[in-house]
């Protein structure tokens, strides 16, 4: 398997590197480098779906008001609840035309949460990740609205006509590709018609996270859908080349395995917040051929809601 996550054997390279000097730095990477950084793909394999329970979605913490303003904001603070369970797991409803694209992110959670149980943080996040399935190639991507939006990489819908997902209760849906950043290898897919089974994560906050934070990667590596694994925060400001454009980014590295398949899933924290979209690995020499070696990839989330909120809009 290469260790490219969209088409086989193509895709940018991933090469890392200290932070750019002031002076012109060369483009490729140093001498002796004892790795390369590269996105990663794997062929298509039949769905072996991994059902998991539902997970609701976080809402921002409230904003306190007194008076007659807070008897109000707790009036339409019921409407409002009552409106959106009314159309909970209909995907086929859009905003309304104009409308700007709001994707609220969460706090960190408290220590006493970051503890808990990565069981539980598993469950909570598996109903909104999906296999994505194209063309040749397959990939992995999660929902982050209740419009049935889902962020993957660019690189794996890389020149695809033809766009499916596995849902995490088996079911094979379409999806349209309404939006692509090769720059910053992330894409924005639309789920067509109405379905149900999908869940839109709760989306966390990347600038709190620390090294030595457990986290877990969730995906399809090999075609294996529902795959888990743990790991922690590495380095929380890994400087990467990646995206056509070839520029050093920052990124999250973590230990937790990523493999051919995983790229476009999420990064999520042990409450089940997405910190970062998994996008490479690091792999021996050469070899296109290498699998986890305990350096992986992530977009950071902070940066994946402002550059979905443009491609979405």
């Amino acid at each position: 398997m290469s260790p490219h996550l969209g088409h086989p054997f193509r895709g940018p390279h991933y090469q890392p590197g200290p932070p750019p000097p002031t002076s012109p730095a060369p483009t490729g990477p140093p001498s002796g480098a004892p790795f390369t950084v590269t996105p990663a793909s794997a062929a298509p394999a039949p769905p072996s779906p991994a059902a998991a329970p539902p997970a609701g979605v976080t809402a921002p913490p409230p904003v306190r008001r007194t008076g007659r303003v807070l008897a109000t904001g707790i009036a339409l603070s019921v409407l409002a609840g009552g409106l959106a369970g009314a159309v909970t797991g209909n995907w086929g409803d859009s905003p309304a035309a104009g409308a700007p694209v709001e994707l609220p992110q969460a706090n960190a959670p408290s220590t006493g949460a970051q503890q808990g149980s990565i069981a539980a943080a598993a469950a909570s996040v598996l109903p909104g990740v999906v296999s994505v399935r194209a063309g040749r190639a397959t990939g992995s991507g999660f929902a982050i609205d209740q419009q049935g939006h889902v962020v993957t990489n660019a690189h794996v819908v890389e020149g695809a006509s033809d766009v499916s997902l596995v849902l995490s209760n088996g079911r094979r849906v379409d999806a349209n590709i309404i939006g692509v950043d090769a720059n910053n290898d992330l894409a924005v897919l639309q789920v067509t018609g109405t379905v149900e089974g999908l869940r839109a994560l709760t989306l966390g906050r990347s600038s709190q996270l620390h090294v030595g934070d457990p986290v877990l990667a969730v995906g399809s590596p090999l075609g294996l859908e529902g795959t888990v694994t743990a790991g922690i925060v590495s380095a929380v400001d890994r400087q990467a080349r990646f995206g056509d454009n070839g520029n050093r980014q920052s990124a999250i590295q973590t230990d937790a395995a990523i493999n051919p398949g995983n790229s476009g899933g999420p990064l999520v924290n042990a409450a089940g917040q997405v910190v970062g979209v998994n996008t490479a690995i690091a792999t021996m020499g050469t070899s296109s051929r290498s699998g986890n070696i305990g350096i992986g990839f992530a977009i950071p989330v902070d940066r994946m809601t402002t550059i979905v909120k443009g491609l979405i809009d």
